[in-house]
């Protein structure tokens, strides 16, 4: 027969011949420095991202806005404007009818600079303004007919060098990047109208 006996450090006494039962310990809560380590891990690694497609972005800009590839394009497209009239009339291609404070809204310029461009446009046959039916003090600027043939022109040159450079690239790929590209900088725009003052 077992005797009652008070085990040390166990609180239990010896019952029927057994010894009580150790319950198994928790398992430990993480650590908070591990857990601080992971986010500065995961911020890191995103900062080293965002690095790359900045990268990546300054590089393609480069490329594309160059002078030499300008030239080519010109050319091809048989349009003779400098880079500043064709930035303002792919714009236009894409806006429609626009104010000129707009237009200069639409391409982070300010407005004498639209005003020098579409003066270039309007000598060249391109561009016209037009009485804004909203506001008959104000104006609207909008392409010609040879403006819209010059845009067509300057956007099919370009594209076919894009789809001659990325040809080796699946369909789905190509149709990834274009979405993501286009997500990136909507946010882009809306994280900078976000930080401008006022």
């Amino acid at each position: 027969m077992c005797l009652p006996v008070k085990l040390p450090n166990l609180g239990k006494q010896c019952k029927m011949g057994h010894m009580p039962r150790s319950q198994p310990e928790p398992a430990p809560a993480p650590a908070a420095a591990d857990a601080a380590d992971a986010a500065d891990a995961a911020d890191a690694a995103d900062a080293a991202d965002a690095a790359e497609i900045l990268r990546a972005i300054t590089r393609i800009g480069y490329l594309i806005t160059r002078a030499r590839r300008h030239d080519l394009v010109r050319t091809v497209a048989a349009v003779p404007l400098d880079r500043a009239a064709v930035m303002v009339l792919q714009q236009l291609a894409e806006a429609g009818p626009v104010r000129p404070g707009e237009l200069a809204a639409r391409l982070s310029v300010e407005a004498p600079h639209i005003t020098r461009q579409v003066q270039r446009l309007q000598q060249a046959g391109y561009a016209t303004r037009t009485p804004d039916p909203d506001d008959r003090r104000a104006q609207l600027i909008q392409l010609t007919p040879a403006g819209r043939a010059a845009s067509d022109r300057i956007r099919e040159a370009g594209t076919g060098g894009m789809q001659a450079a990325l040809a080796h690239w699946p369909p789905q790929e190509l149709h990834q990047l274009a979405t993501l590209l286009h997500r990136m900088v909507d946010d882009f725009l809306a994280y900078s109208a976000a930080e401008e003052p006022g």
